[in-house]
């Protein structure tokens, strides 16, 4: 019998009631990001963010060599979507305590999915 030993984990964090002001600036939530990754001990390659327009949300990747972080922001409802999946010693879950420490958010709701 094998043991099932996950190539990766995938957390998935909701983030309510965040301050508007801190979701719609492109510059600030690429910084959260790579700060997370420093955070997690992953290593960035490439980025992309997104920002909407004034008083409007950021869609954001960051590629690292462990896989990826993810951010969709909506100031308008103080919600943020973020995806964080590492393979290798990276520590996703280190990557979202930043994220959280950052946002302030009343409320998180935090999922796991044991990949590959």
């Amino acid at each position: 019998m094998s043991v099932f030993l996950p190539r990766g984990r995938h957390l998935l964090a909701d983030f309510h009631g965040v301050a508007a002001g801190r979701l719609g600036d492109a510059v600030a939530i690429e910084a959260l990001l790579r700060a997370a990754a420093d955070a997690a001990g992953a290593t960035p390659v490439a980025g992309h963010f997104h920002p909407f327009g004034p008083g409007l949300g950021v869609t954001g990747v960051l590629l690292l060599k462990e896989s990826h972080i993810s951010i969709h922001t909506w100031p308008e409802h103080g919600f943020a979507a973020v995806d964080v999946f590492m393979c290798g010693a990276a520590r996703p879950d280190k990557a979202v305590e930043a994220i959280s420490a950052a946002l302030a958010a009343g409320s998180v709701a935090l999922r796991e999915i044991a990949r590959g």
